[in-house]
């Protein structure tokens, strides 16, 4: 993919500057010769072309104006364009006197006070967002496996998205989600009214597996028809990392400015959903009246750990790309709030009290309801070159506790993460707990003292683990 970027105003070649000023000091002399030869030209000049203040008071007078005032008005206006003319040649002089390194640098000075001008009040662009210059990561695309094997899966797996995509734009286009028995689409009340969710989610994809055409069209409907000005209520964490998500990856791969504007937009929207008083936000959030509220079913409307422990990735980024510190500042809190409670046993339950800033029900799991916010602790502190400690101490402090009181093996030697209520073990790991092999192998390099092998090794366990439950699953 090739991506143009819009021609400045003053990015002129050496010759097209000398023809521009050529071709300018040629129209100032046709208009001058023009004063004298045509009949009343002054007036006609005076009226078509310049709207001076000199003409329009001459104008506006009404009938007591002389024309003595009119005279006087002609001679001003002839001795400002022979004004002009003569330092339109000059500057023409100027220029073919310089040498060519010296034009080159008074082309870029022109360039950078143009760029500089052209953006908003407080440095920022007429989306009122910071400039910021923008870094294609290596490695995105364009390299191929040498490996026939890995290649030959490589490219079954982008044939199973393409069949995936090209489904999904036949059947279901705008929407949410493809059912793909009744081949008709969906839009769950997750995202409110807002729709597009497979759209922009997959937009990564599409990027890194070089489908340009379908990424192309994808960021056509995301620019004429992903609205989020709706009258409706939406999850703030599906839909930070479904749509937040998806627009901040799909900027970083392509550097397309639509997807920051629409990235920031969004992220503005969810702030309302901290406003409680200890500033855990609330789950449900209604995007146009700013009036949130929990789950219901949630440990007496408590907020989820999962859900408002998974959002600061997308939020720290907010705030980089917008120039708006406020959405770090919000998700930083929830860590000053989390670091001020008392954790059972050093575990984090799954219900918080927004309100009162207190625990709910005593309900440890590293599954549904908590897994990813063990996640998004490991990956601020790798997305923070390894700078962010707190994130780092609490992981790892996390991740000692699981081991120490739940990560369990059973009698046919199969390791396992169960599950902690009030103290009492329920030996069971959901199949979202799976993810745990994957992000302890990630955090294993990083493991305090000499862990990184003994990580590894559970990492590889738990993996086995979840294997298995497939493998002895009857099809």
């Amino acid at each position: 993919l090739y991506l143009q970027k819009s021609a400045s105003p003053t990015s002129f070649r050496l010759t097209e500057k000398f023809i521009l000023l050529l071709v300018f000091s040629a129209f100032i002399t046709l208009c001058f010769g023009a004063i004298f030869f045509l009949p009343d030209s002054s007036k006609l000049l005076s009226g078509v072309f310049f709207h001076s203040s000199a003409v329009e008071t001459n104008t506006h007078t009404g009938p007591d104006s002389s024309d003595a005032g009119s005279a006087g008005n002609d001679d001003r206006l002839l001795a400002k364009i022979k004004k002009d003319h003569e330092k339109a040649l000059l500057e023409a002089k100027d220029t073919l006197q310089k040498l060519p390194d010296v034009i080159q640098n008074d082309i870029l000075a022109d360039k950078a006070k143009v760029t500089k001008e052209s953006m908003g009040k407080g440095g920022k662009d007429g989306n009122n967002l910071p400039f910021i210059e923008y870094h294609r990561p290596p490695g995105a695309t364009g390299l191929e496996p040498q490996d026939p094997e890995t290649r030959e899966r490589r490219a079954k797996i982008k044939e199973m998205m393409k069949h995936a995509w090209d489904s999904y734009k036949r059947y279901a286009w705008g929407s949410n989600e493809l059912r793909p028995v009744s081949k008709q689409g969906h839009s769950s009340n997750l995202f409110g009214s807002i729709k597009g969710a497979t759209i922009v989610d997959a937009l990564d994809t599409l990027y890194i597996m070089e489908m340009f055409e379908e990424f192309d069209a994808a960021t056509d409907w995301v620019e004429k028809s992903l609205d989020f000005n709706v009258n409706a209520e939406v999850s703030v964490f599906e839909v930070n990392i479904r749509f937040v998500g998806g627009l901040l990856s799909a900027y970083y791969l392509s550097g397309k400015e639509v997807f920051r504007r629409k990235a920031v937009e969004l992220g503005e929207k969810l702030l309302p959903a901290f406003k409680t008083p200890t500033g855990i936000p609330w789950a449900l959030l209604n995007l146009k009246s700013g009036i949130g509220r929990n789950w219901p079913w949630a440990s007496g409307g408590s907020s989820i750990l999962a859900e408002y422990g998974t959002l600061h990735l997308e939020f720290m980024h907010l705030s980089r790309l917008s120039g708006n510190p406020e959405f770090a500042q919000k998700v930083m809190n929830i860590r000053k709030v989390l670091n001020r409670l008392e954790k059972p046993q050093g575990l984090y339950p799954n219900y918080l009290n927004p309100n009162s800033g207190q625990w709910g029900q005593h309900h440890v799991s590293v599954g549904g309801l908590g897994d990813s916010f063990y996640e998004y602790l490991l990956k601020a502190w790798l997305m923070s070159d390894k700078t962010d400690e707190e994130g780092k101490k609490m992981y790892y402090d996390a991740l000692q506790a699981i081991e120490t009181n739940l990560m369990r093996k059973s009698t046919n030697g199969l390791t396992y993460i169960a599950e902690w209520k009030g103290g009492l073990l329920e030996h069971k790991m959901g199949h979202l707990t799976c993810f745990a092999g994957g992000m302890i192998a990630l955090g294993a390099d990083g493991a305090p003292g000499d862990k990184t092998g003994h990580q590894m090794e559970q990492a590889a366990e738990i993996a086995r683990t979840c294997h298995e439950s497939y493998a002895r699953t009857s099809k």
